[in-house]
């Protein structure tokens, strides 16, 4: 977030009335139908849940996946980069930790919005455990979302932004763990509201969700998950029974 200052340019809008608009979108992380209006700014409508505090884009406005990839398509990440790589192991670490075996034998993980270089998933291959890639655009094999428990972590790194249903995703990918199994999500979290209008993460037409601490501490309630906060941006959900043969 970037601290920003009054600016007449934009038409800001708070709902000053505890009351729900009749036809007002649910929240597309807890699906808690009482949305509240939030913010306009230009062309661009959000509204707040005042149960789990997620920010999101009104759903007339989600970008068509044809806008979408032309974004994607400009991504120019590489395992060469050594900033993009350490930016990834803030991710890859604790998941990696959390999820590790009794045993220290390899583990099987899933990066879920792998993206068009799966740097990730490379990292990962590195110290020994087996990754698929799912990506709708670049790596669309449904067959790696269909069994029930197969994972034993899952990464969602800079993807929870972007999800047009996030409650629908997050149920789906819980689904695919092991008992114990992680799901890692690294997403900048929404400070201060007072930034929010000139925070360069709104400013990507394709972030359309937007989440603070609290919203993921509610998303792993509704799931029945654990949660830890093990840095900053970053969620580890553990599901079910730590258990382990």
């Amino acid at each position: 977030n970037r601290t920003i200052g009054v600016d007449e340019r934009y038409n800001r809008t708070m709902s000053a009335s505890p009351a729900a608009s009749p036809a007002a979108p649910p929240c597309p992380v807890c699906r808690a139908p009482d949305t509240r209006s939030f913010m306009t700014v230009r062309d661009r409508t959000y509204r707040r849940c005042p149960g789990c505090l997620a920010t999101f884009l009104i759903p007339e406005q989600l970008p068509s996946p044809e806008e979408e990839r032309r974004r994607y398509d400009q991504h120019n990440n590489s395992l060469a980069d050594a900033r993009y790589v350490s930016f990834l192991r803030r991710l890859a670490d604790p998941v990696l930790e959390k999820a590790g075996r009794a045993d220290h034998g390899p583990l099987r993980g899933l990066d879920f919005g792998s993206g068009p270089e799966p740097v990730l998933a490379e990292i990962i291959r590195a110290q020994g455990h087996a990754v698929a890639c799912y990506d709708p655009f670049y790596a669309p094999d449904p067959t790696l979302l269909a069994s029930a428990g197969r994972y034993d972590f899952i990464t969602c790194c800079e993807v929870a932004e972007h999800l047009h249903d996030p409650a629908g995703e997050f149920e789906r990918l819980a689904k695919l763990l092991r008992p114990g199994g992680i799901l890692g999500i690294m997403t900048e979290f929404q400070t201060e509201d007072e930034r929010f209008a000139r925070w360069y993460y709104r400013e990507d037409r394709t972030h359309v969700v937007f989440y603070r601490e609290e919203t993921l501490r509610k998303l792993a309630a509704r799931l029945d998950m654990a949660i830890e906060i093990p840095r900053r941006n970053v969620a580890l959900l553990q599901a079910g029974s730590v258990a382990r043969e």
